[in-house]
């Protein structure tokens, strides 16, 4: 519980990984959720769709949790709200841009009514449940990002939102510094809690607007070609540079993807996006457009393997097939762990006679993250007293601790932080104040209890495969009905290895009729005896360790 001389931040999500961003800020025993994303899946998570932070901690304390605040609407920050409405009734405040985006994704889990939103604007300074919360602008690769202030009685707590510092960004909204300086001067930063994604890199992000030359020259390259941008949808601003290089080159655009629709409209309402009359068309009309006025926005930067560019891909897009002389940018960098993806996707491009534009041949795509350079200038501009690096692998949480160590902040006032972790802030400083449940939350589909066990069960599936005994049991005879049945899927081919199958179900054969002699007389009691029997079995003959699943039946 916290004191009106201390604040707590609770971390939930987002330190250790690229994902799951979610804080608990609390001030006097209130509760404010400071943005609530989700994750992508890793490779060794099969079958699942989403991460979420672990929300014990907020439905323990439900009664106390007074509103959500959003950085922005990315889904690394927002993602997660459609689950954690299930759990709570709170307000939610943030741009309308990413109330907007936030909204899909709510509206889409049927959650509607539980939702309250509150739009505030640059600048703005609201009461939020125990303290005042300052919405500062902040550049990033979606509109209307902040950086967060929380007045508090102990100091003033900043949370850098994702950010950089681009001095020529597409819509003129650079980060305010100015403002954050006039903090650090009148009040002081009591703590800095800051973004390092890009915390190995040295230097400065390039800016947004460097893109738009780089679209123009392909776009001026491409005369007489369809063309095709991949990209994020909610990356506005990349939009708006394709559609001024397209308009410039003579050509209409059509939106491929559910979300790329949903959000540029979503944009074009909220003026953030700018398209001449006539410059947009339907995606089913795209076909009576001559090819070299065509150019396509479409999602599956990333190879997501249902998206509208992997379609394109396969040639199963009901509304686009790529063929010869087609041009395809990849206007965006692979997440980790998706470089194989997105390769499947530029090979399978390639072979239907595309040219494809990717960040290795061309400045196609800038981060929308601050580089060492930027992390330097926040702190020289913050001067904060305490520092936590937020947002980021631990390796960018260690070198952006490192950097802030350099500028000046006290050793001992510089805590690298993990999941799960809680820090206190009072006159005396930062300090470590216990952890908190903080694990993994797996969706499979609708379903957000996707547990270690199953997941443990799905590797074991895709490594060693399964195999099946079925055995039918006369009980009062202590007989076997006929030969146990066995299936197997991923240990052998079975056509291949009949006398290996053979002698499985005569070792199973051989166990229930010994257990059966041996006085059993109950199904579960002889299915352990087949599971072992099979299992001592595989691992003696093939060296393998496959999930095993007999099925005794009595007759």
């Amino acid at each position: 519980m916290g004191r009106a001389d201390s604040v707590r931040v609770v971390f939930l999500g987002g330190l250790g990984e690229i994902g799951r961003n979610c804080a608990c800020v609390e001030v006097d025993g209130r509760i404010v959720v400071l943005d609530c994303g989700v994750m992508f899946p890793d490779p060794d998570m099969p079958g699942v769709d989403l991460v979420l932070p672990d929300f014990t901690y907020l439905r323990e304390h439900a009664d106390r949790v007074d509103a959500v605040v959003l950085t922005h609407g990315h889904e690394d920050h927002t993602g997660g709200l459609a689950f954690l409405l299930r759990e709570l009734e709170v307000p939610i405040y943030g741009s309308e841009m990413s109330l907007g985006l936030a909204r899909n994704r709510i509206d889409e889990a049927g959650l509607s009514g539980r939702a309250r939103y509150v739009p505030v604007a640059d600048g703005e300074r609201r009461s939020v449940g125990p303290c005042d919360v300052e919405f500062i602008p902040v550049t990033h690769s979606v509109p209307h990002g902040f950086a967060l202030a929380f007045h508090t009685p102990v100091g003033v707590l900043l949370h850098s939102g994702d950010f950089k510092l681009d001095l020529e960004p597409v819509d003129g909204r650079r980060t305010d510094l100015a403002r954050i300086g006039a903090i650090a001067s009148a009040e002081g930063i009591a703590l800095l809690l800051s973004d390092s994604t890009n915390a190995e890199e040295p230097g400065f992000t390039p800016s947004e607007s460097t893109v738009g030359a780089t679209m123009a020259r392909v776009f001026a390259a491409s005369a007489g070609r369809r063309v095709v941008v991949a990209c994020f949808a909610s990356h506005i601003h990349r939009v708006q540079q394709v559609i001024d290089a397209a308009v410039a080159s003579g050509r209409r655009v059509a939106t491929l993807g559910r979300s790329m629709a949903k959000n540029v409209d979503l944009a074009q309402r909220l003026g953030l996006l700018s398209v001449p009359p006539g410059a947009l068309c339907a995606i089913e009309d795209i076909d009576g457009v001559p090819e070299g006025e065509v150019c396509v926005i479409s999602t599956g930067s990333q190879g997501e393997p249902m998206s509208a560019l992997s379609l394109m891909a396969t040639g199963d897009n009901k509304w686009f097939r790529v063929g010869d002389g087609d041009v395809v940018v990849i206007s965006a960098h692979p997440i980790p762990g998706n470089e194989w993806s997105v390769g499947r996707v530029i090979d399978e491009l390639h072979r239907r006679g595309a040219q494809v534009v990717h960040t290795g041949t061309e400045a196609v795509h800038v981060s929308g993250h601050a580089r060492q350079g930027e992390l330097r200038t926040l702190l020289a501009v913050a001067k904060p007293k305490a520092f936590v690096p937020v947002h980021g692998e631990y390796r960018h949480l260690f070198h952006h601790a490192a950097i802030a160590r350099s500028m000046g902040v006290a050793d001992d006032q510089v805590l690298l932080c993990e999941d799960g972790d809680v820090v206190r802030l009072d006159g005396s400083g930062l300090h470590r104040d216990g952890t908190v449940p903080a694990g993994y939350l797996y969706v499979d589909g609708t379903v957000g209890d996707v547990g270690h066990g199953v997941l443990r069960d799905r590797r074991q599936l895709a490594e060693e495969g399964v195999v099946m005994v079925v055995v039918t049991v006369d009980l009062k005879r202590k007989v076997l009905t006929g030969t146990p049945q066995i299936e197997t899927k991923g240990w052998v081919h079975a056509p291949e290895a009949e006398a290996l199958l053979g002698d499985a179900a005569a070792a199973v054969s051989e166990a229930v009729l010994g257990a059966m002699a041996d006085g059993a007389h109950d199904v579960d009691v002889l299915t352990r005896h087949a599971r072992k029997a099979l299992g001592r079995f595989v691992n003696e003959r093939t060296r393998r360790r496959p999930m095993i699943v007999p099925v005794v039946m009595a007759v």
